[in-house]
């Protein structure tokens, strides 16, 4: 099979189109996609309704139907079942019947006229958490020293329960090396002790899908030694069960489970692979585990429940092999080996077969590539129906795991199915055939801008498609040539990538994708700019207190990006001081301070990259300058007197200060006996001294040497003093930071801070560790703890209060009793969910939830907060909208809290869970609100078609969120005027125009000096009023701005109308209306709710008034017009 199929392979080596991974556009023809569908195995809970969900997408798109149990589940004749609208979720309302009813395998199928697709096989059960059976337990008496089982013997429930041991008051028992848990919930001693003797021995059950606890019938056991045996045979005889008369000796490890020297055990490839072994003995055995045909998998092995369980994580066929565990203790050994045998459920080899989308007369093949073991068996099938009964199609070869399509036909379109199967399980998975012709689309947006910073790579894509696979070229600038050789590489998915940017590489790029029924376009853009670098870095400075400092930060960048001038002091913000100036290439810092000493960054950012630089600034004592200032002479001649165990006095003589007086002496020290070749700061004296008195501490071999400092620096060290030993004593004081937290749910960490060396006092330096629960009466437990500074204390009860002290012993004595610390041992889950939740709505996008306290018992743990899950569920009226879920955290013992930012018009299901240091708990039952109608958004488009000189037509599509019903559209407009700046002092019609007037007015200057010489009078101001054009006005600026219509204080209506109910556009009284324009019919609205306004006519004499010079006539419209239109 194997050859044959390479012999195929390379026979359609020029034939075949192999398809990768492709998103058809949804505004093409296709097939059905499962999109969302709900697990293989779907425990539901018996306290909510059913939702079974079913999502497809195709164009057009899919209807749903349902199989349950192999046979057609008639959804609308069932009154307790609702398909959601436009999809396949299945929502089973469980108020009046029974879970148990609707128990069983689901399968969705989406179909349209283009093919088939079906989800896989749902099985719905109701998840189960039955009661334990009643029975009464007899005390059980053992001898000490012997091994003990406690069984456990939960119900069966689906899913399984997690088990736990507890005592009365629901506190974890204490689990160890000796005693522990087994995988099946059974309690293992591997030796008991008179402290194991208690009556509370319970065994619980946690149903995590209901939350639901459970309990078995308390345990009472009782250890006893042999001498207690005989005395209480007879009170316990009739109703106790006895074990173990013989006398207990130590003795060698046997094992408990696994039984036998060998066993083997079967895992899933991927599952998790648990084997365990516990084993008795005295004194208790210690357990380890090897595999004997390789290496355990150190990235996936862990050790559990103290070394009895190894854990292996996603198993592989490398783990199958043969392991052994070994119990040993000092008496001997066991050793139990277990074979292991990994089998693999089907899973895809590399991926599920992909969709694939072919030409008319093109070909291509469907592969379905998995494994497993044992080997699974492939079937095919076409629209959900076997490939062997499916229609005949010549173009179609089914060969084992492949489909070979050869010169397919339009009409050829189908989902098929690939099922790959063995006694462990399946995988399916839908692939359509896309039988489609289609010109070349580009789906990067147009005219993209890059921005790549010089010599960083850049990428500029082109995703495409079409059907036949479009073809990809690159071309810059003016075309000259393809894209292909370096430095320019094409990848597979038609993105253009440069390795290394240069200027060079700046301008147009032009992506073609070309097929057989044509070719596309798409314009990208790439500039590449300069790096930002700091060309002139901040220096070193010493200044003198008092002075001023500039810190220079002059930079280079790219002159297209805004940089930003950020300036840092000890990686810190820099001090609110108004004496710090930042420039933008320097820092100024005026009156220097001894607290402006430190490192300063200047950082400079773009939107692309940055760059930065330091500088260090030291401020010393203002001097004269005249003066040669230097650091001083170190001190010399240093002598010990008046020597004591805890003190001794130190002299010395000044070095020359150099012009600057000293302004102290600092006075280190060596520890020779712990930390040799360390010198340490002691203690400083003021200039003045030369003599300190020095406190010691007890057991140290001190070596002593002084430095001195002026205005300039430190001077050298001089030379160390002769040594000095103090005695050994008692530690002085005890440990602080004394804290206790659990780490695990049932450990105490108690941690402190160790002594020093210098804080020992002496040899044997240990801790003394004591603990006791809190408002518990019982005695201090003490364990000593040495060359560490913490101590796990295992076995506690979850979350419980404890008091802690630590105490500092060496071989001289102890420090006096210490303070008390208080602590608490480790968290554990909280238990309980917040019960009465309910939601109060306050508007169309705020919700106040509410709900009543965990009990603290509950939380077990300190409560960290409440987190609020919620999601939309649905619109009223729309597509069901699928949105991942919102969570608020409320920290703090809350009881309500607000939901902002909600989408109106909508259903929302929450819950809500408390948290603790450890993690969640269960999630409360979940509750649901609706949100009112809110304002909706904007229409998503507006475009003007079949605009003419006198009439548009207008288009929208509805907004994105309706928020609501949408009721009515408000359209509004106003004249936008068109005009064209003209020089028209050169232009030669104007100079003529103003030679004849200057004539015209010469002439009328004759006439009336004519006129007055014969006596007469000639009205000129009447003749040009008579004259004046009536309907030339200037047009006022606010003419042109939106205004809310209203009555002013004439009554007069304003320039334009508003549409009455019926839809049409009436005239009224104004000069200027729409109708004024038109040629006598009213606007009107098209049936799509676009306004059509006509205007002609009146504009004439307008238009000549205005001059006859402009190239485009202005809009005659001189008013803002407001239109409604109700849907």
């Amino acid at each position: 099979m194997e050859w044959r199929r390479m012999d195929v392979g390379v026979l359609l080596l020029f034939l075949v189109h192999l398809a990768t991974a492709l998103e058809v556009p949804l505004d093409l023809p296709q097939p059905p996609t499962i999109t969302y569908q709900s697990p293989k195995d779907y425990i539901v809970d018996p306290r909510e309704n059913i939702i079974i969900h079913c999502e497809a997408k195709g164009k057009p798109h899919p209807s749903f139907s349902w199989t349950r149990n192999g046979t057609h589940f008639d959804v609308e004749n069932d009154p307790n079942v609702d398909m959601k609208p436009q999809s396949g979720t299945l929502v089973v309302d469980i108020s009046r019947e029974r879970v148990e009813h609707y128990e069983g395998v689901y399968q969705c199928t989406a179909r349209n006229k283009h093919g088939t697709a079906v989800s896989h096989n749902i099985v719905v059960r109701q998840s189960r958490s039955p009661l334990w059976s009643k029975e009464k337990i007899k005390p059980i008496v053992v001898q000490e020293g012997v091994s003990l089982v406690l069984p456990c013997r939960p119900p069966a429930g689906l899913p399984p329960p997690i088990i736990f041991w507890m005592d009365n008051n629901f506190q974890k028992l204490p689990q160890s090396k000796r005693v522990s848990q087994s995988l099946n919930g059974d309690l293992y001693f591997s030796n008991v002790r008179r402290e194991d003797t208690r009556n509370d021995y319970i065994c619980y059950a946690r149903f995590p899908h209901t939350q639901t606890i459970q309990q078995k019938q308390p345990i009472t056991v009782r250890v006893l030694n042999l001498d207690e045996i005989n005395d209480t045979m007879a009170a316990f005889y009739n109703d106790t069960d006895l074990f173990s008369e013989a006398p207990v000796d130590d003795r060698r490890p046997t094992f408990l489970i696994p039984s036998g020297s060998s066993s083997s055990k079967m895992v899933l490839r991927g599952d998790k692979l648990e084997m365990e072994c516990i084993a008795e003995g005295l004194p208790t055995p210690h357990i380890s585990w090897t595999k004997i045909s390789g290496d355990l998998p150190s990235k996936r092995t862990s050790f559990l429940n103290y070394n009895k369980t190894l854990h292996i994580e996603d198993v592989s066929a490398s783990d199958e092999g043969d392991y052994r565990c070994t119990a040993k203790n000092q008496f001997g050994s066991v050793h139990h080996t277990i074979h292991v045998m990994v089998k693999a459920a089907p899973y895809w080899i590399d991926v599920p077969p992909r969709n694939l989308v072919l030409a008319p007369g093109e070909s291509g093949r469907l592969s379905c590539l998995a494994s497993g073991t044992p080997k699974p068996t492939i079937t095919w099938a076409m629209n959900g129906i076997s490939i062997e009964n499916s229609p005949k199609d010549l173009s179609r070869k089914v060969e084992d795991d492949i489909i070979i399509f050869t010169d397919v036909q339009p009409g050829s379109s189908a989902v098929y199915q690939c099922n790959i199967s063995n006694e462990y399980g399946y995988v399916l998975s839908n692939a359509f055939v896309n039988v489609l012709s289609e010109p070349p689309r580009v789906l990067t947006p147009p005219n993209k801008v890059y921005q790549i910073i010089k010599n960083h790579q850049a990428l500029l894509d082109c995703s495409s498609f079409g059907s036949p696979m479009p073809k990809i070229t690159w071309f810059k600038d003016s075309r000259s040539s393809i894209l292909q050789e370096d430095p320019y590489i094409l990848h597979d998915n038609g993105t253009l990538e440069i390795r290394v940017a240069q200027a060079q590489h700046n301008g147009k790029y032009t992506c073609v994708a070309t097929n057989s029924l044509g070719i596309y376009e798409n314009h990208v853009y790439l500039e590449v700019k300069e790096p930002t670098r700091i060309l002139k870095q901040p220096e070193y400075k010493e200044v003198q207190r008092g002075r001023s400092v500039v810190f220079e930060c002059t930079v280079k960048h790219d002159p297209s990006l805004i940089p930003t001038m950020t300036w840092l002091k000890d990686d810190g913000e820099l001090p609110d001081d108004e004496r710090l100036i930042v420039d933008s290439d320097s820092l100024t810092i005026t009156d220097v301070t001894e607290d402006d000493a430190g490192v300063y960054t200047c950082i400079m950012n773009t939107t692309l990259d940055h760059d930065s630089a330091t500088a260090k600034l030291t401020v010393v004592e203002a001097t004269t300058p005249a003066v040669v200032y230097e650091r001083p002479d170190p001190p010399t001649d240093l002598e010990l007197t008046d020597q004591k165990k805890r003190s001794v006095q130190l002299t010395w003589t000044p070095g020359d200060e150099h012009n600057s007086p000293v302004q102290k002496f600092l006075i280190q020290y060596e520890d020779s006996l712990h930390h040799r070749g360390h010198w340490h700061n002691l203690t400083e004296v003021p200039g003045t001294k030369t003599t300190a008195h020095l406190k010691l501490s007890p057991h140290v071999h001190y070596t002593f040497r002084v430095l001195a400092l002026n205005a300039v620096g430190f001077s050298n060290p001089s030379r160390p003093s002769r040594m000095y030993k103090t005695e050994p004593a008692a530690p002085d004081e005890n440990p602080t930071g004394v804290q206790g937290f659990g780490t695990e749910h049932n450990n105490l960490v108690i941690s402190w801070k160790p002594l020093t060396n210098l804080q020992s006092n002496g040899p044997g330096l240990h801790y003394r560790v004591m603990w006791r629960q809190k408002n518990v009466e019982s005695e201090w437990n003490t364990v000593t703890v040495s060359n560490n500074s913490k101590f796990v204390v295992s076995g506690t009860p979850t979350f419980v209060p404890y008091e802690i002290k630590v105490q500092a012993v060496n071989d001289h004595g102890a420090v006096p009793d210490p303070a008390i610390a208080h602590g608490y041992s480790g968290e554990d889950l909280p238990v309980a969910a917040p019960e009465n939740v309910h939601a109060v709505v306050r508007n169309s996008t705020l919700v106040e939830v509410f709900w009543d306290p965990v009990p603290a018992h509950l939380i077990r743990g300190n409560i960290k907060g409440y987190k609020v899950s919620y999601w939309r569920k649905h619109h009223y009226k729309h597509n069901p909208d699928h949105m991942e879920q919102d969570i608020l955290v409320f920290s703090g013992n809350h009881t309500q809290g607000m939901l902002p930012g909600l989408h109106p018009f909508s259903l929302y299901l929450f819950n809500v869970r408390v948290y603790n240091g450890k993690g969640e708990g269960p999630r409360s039952v979940t509750q649901q609100f609706k949100t009112p109608e809110g304002v909706p958004g904007s229409p998503t488009s507006l475009i003007v078609t079949n605009s003419n000189l006198d009439s548009l037509t207008l288009e929208w599509s509805p907004p994105h969120d309706h928020n609501g019903h949408i009721t009515g559209y408000t359209l509004k407009y106003q004249p936008a005027v068109a005009s064209r700046q003209v020089d028209i002092a050169t232009q030669g019609w104007f100079i003529g125009l103003m030679c004849a007037i200057a004539l015209l007015i010469l002439i009328l200057l004759i006439i009336c000096f004519i006129q007055r010489n014969k006596g007469g009078k000639y009205p000129v101001k009447e003749k040009e009023d008579a004259h004046t054009d009536p309907e030339f006005q200037p047009m006022k600026d606010d003419d042109c701005t939106f205004v809310e219509y209203s009555d002013n204080e004439d009554h007069k209506p304003l320039k334009g109308s508003r549409s009455p109910s019926n839809g049409t556009v009436k005239r009224d009284d104004s000069d200027d209306s729409l109708v004024d324009y038109g040629e006598g019919g009213d606007g009107q609205f098209n049936e799509d709710g676009s306004f059509i306004g006509q205007y002609s006519g009146k504009s004439a004499s307008r238009d000549t008034a205005e001059g006859h010079e402009s190239s485009e006539a202005p809009s005659p419209i001189k008013a803002m017009n407001s239109l409604n239109s109700f849907v």
